[in-house]
């Protein structure tokens, strides 16, 4: 089930194309914010602002570990499987195809699109929550991988990416879904920084971020796109449901015709106009399909077996690496494999890495594990320990 745009709609996009018409609700190039002003950060005639922002997010060193962490489902040794690092790119080229159409600024999307999840823990959302349970109980403060995703790229590597970028990577989430996007202004990297504080301090600041582009706006939703049919997909590919589980409530059930159908229905209600919005009968579709993933996938007992082991371990690994902080063992791997990869020269901050907080250095570290890395390092760290994760392997 394909739907197609209205022959209004194809008409007034080909006949404003043809004169060269546009609404002018891109953010341009000239508007970049940096927090440093930086003769090697300024656009020229062959690498533009957020071209530049592409570029420091793709040679960001934690961007490479996207290749092996979960997505949905972890302890998979299924190359069919989609990790993080497919992800983003399905969420750029979404967000891209409905940017193009609307005359938005395709270099700040795929910018944002790219570096949305490099905040994300190993086991996905699972792993996420029980960094934000140990976080929480030693300090108060909260973990939410959107919010640290910006940290990777404004704090641990400081790379002077721009406020646009950053805003619309925190303001992401892509649990909460809603029929309209408008973008909220922003015009300061002094009032992003409040934002950004008030979601450590309070967990619900998180859920009133809104972006402040209508680029931000596209990926935004399109997160939601890339992931609600291809998890599905990802479930049937891992045996774990057949396609047939799920209802059609109107945008399809594969995830080819949810991702077609999504497009569609915001290019028709959004074009020309200075917001992100899709039909109410779409939205809902959109609401139920998703329930339906939460009922159906994200709750899997089998999932929920896994994820008991991977607290505990999560938990015991936080607590030997912030002992060792503390006692200063310098053999421990948040020394030799966290704190000296960061102390690169090239790295400039204001203040050494290791004189960050304590607890913030070991959810630095944990938060930028794959699931193989952190495997291996709770057996080095515990090599008695009876906990243990099984792969479900190619040939079972």
């Amino acid at each position: 089930m394909y739907k197609e745009l209205s022959s209004s709609i194809i008409s007034q996009i080909k006949n404003d194309n043809a004169h060269g018409k546009n609404f002018d609700f891109s953010c341009k190039d000239e508007c970049v914010i940096r927090r440093k002003a930086n003769p090697h950060d300024e656009q020229n005639v062959w690498r533009t602002a957020f071209i530049r922002d592409i570029d420091k997010i793709l040679n960001c060193p934690f961007y490479n570990r996207y290749a092996d962490k979960t997505q949905v489902f972890s302890l998979y040794k299924n190359d069919d499987i989609s990790r993080r690092s497919l992800h983003v790119q399905l969420v750029s080229r979404i967000a891209r195809t409905i940017g193009k159409t609307l005359g938005l600024n395709l270099d700040l999307i795929e910018a944002i699109s790219l570096g949305h999840d490099l905040g994300h823990t190993p086991f996905g959302h699972a792993g996420e929550s029980f960094l934000d349970e140990a976080y929480r109980s030693k300090t108060g403060r909260r973990f939410f991988h959107n919010i640290h995703s910006v940290r990777v790229i404004d704090k641990i590597f400081p790379l002077n990416v721009s406020l646009q970028t950053l805003d619309g990577i925190a303001s992401h989430n892509g649990e909460l879904e809603l029929e309209k996007y408008s973008p909220l202004p922003l015009s300061s990297f002094e009032e992003f920084d409040t934002r950004i504080e008030n979601c450590y301090i309070d967990g619900k600041n998180v859920l009133k971020l809104t972006p402040s582009t209508l680029e931000g706006c596209v990926m935004r939703i399109s997160d939601i796109i890339a992931y609600l049919g291809k998890d599905r997909q990802d479930a049937t590919i891992s045996n774990s449901l057949p396609i047939e589980s799920f209802t059609d409530y109107g945008i399809g059930v594969l995830n080819s015709e949810i991702v077609n159908n999504l497009i569609v229905s915001i290019i028709e209600n959004s074009y020309s106009k200075p917001y992100i919005k899709m039909e109410s009968e779409v939205f809902n579709a959109l609401n139920k399909a998703k329930a339906d993933n939460y009922r159906i996938i994200y709750k899997d007992k089998v999932n929920k077996q896994a994820d008991a082991v991977v607290r505990e371990m999560l938990l015991l690994v936080y607590d030997k690496l912030l002992k060792d902080l503390k006692n200063g063992v310098k053999s421990s791997p948040i020394f030799t494999h966290h704190i000296s990869y960061l102390n690169k020269p090239y790295y400039k901050r204001d203040l050494p890495y290791e004189e960050t907080e304590t607890n913030q250095i070991v959810v630095d570290y944990i938060a930028s594990m794959t699931d193989d890395y952190f495997i291996e390092l709770f057996s080095h760290l515990f090599p008695s320990s009876t906990l243990k994760l099984d792969y479900v392997g190619y040939f079972k």
